[in-house]
C-alpha cells in the first residue's frame, strides 16, 4: 500500500517536483511504499521542501488506484493540488493565484 502526506486541516496531499526512475523531473505526489519508510523519512523530506510546520502533515495510506490517480489528476501541473476526501475520492483543484 502506498503512503503519502496529507494536510491535517485541508486534506491536501503533499505534491512537489520529484524525479522519476529516469531522473527526469515531474510534478507529483510524494509516495512511500510502506508506512515504516514514510515515518522514517517524512519529517526530513518536508523540511527539505521548505515546509515550516511539518506537524501539520500526517501519513495517509492510499490504494494503488488512488495513488496513480493523484498524479493523473495533477497532470504534471504545479498550479494544481490534489485532495483526499473523507469518502476516499481524489479531487484536483487549480490554484486561484
Amino acid at each position: 500500500m502506498p503512503y503519502a502526506l496529507k494536510n491535517k486541516k485541508t486534506s491536501e496531499l503533499f505534491s512537489c517536483t520529484l524525479l522519476n526512475v529516469y531522473d527526469l523531473p515531474y510534478y507529483g505526489v510524494k509516495l512511500w511504499e510502506d508506512r515504516e519508510s514514510a515515518e522514517a523519512e517524512a519529517r526530513a523530506f518536508l523540511r527539505e521542501k521548505g515546509v515550516e510546520e511539518p506537524s501539520e502533515w500526517e501519513i495517509a495510506g492510499l490504494g494503488e488506484h488512488q495513488a496513480k490517480l493523484c498524479n493523473v489528476k495533477l497532470n504534471n501541473d504545479p498550479a494544481k493540488r490534489v485532495y483526499l476526501t473523507d469518502d476516499g475520492r481524489i479531487v484536483a483543484q487549480r490554484d486561484e493565484t
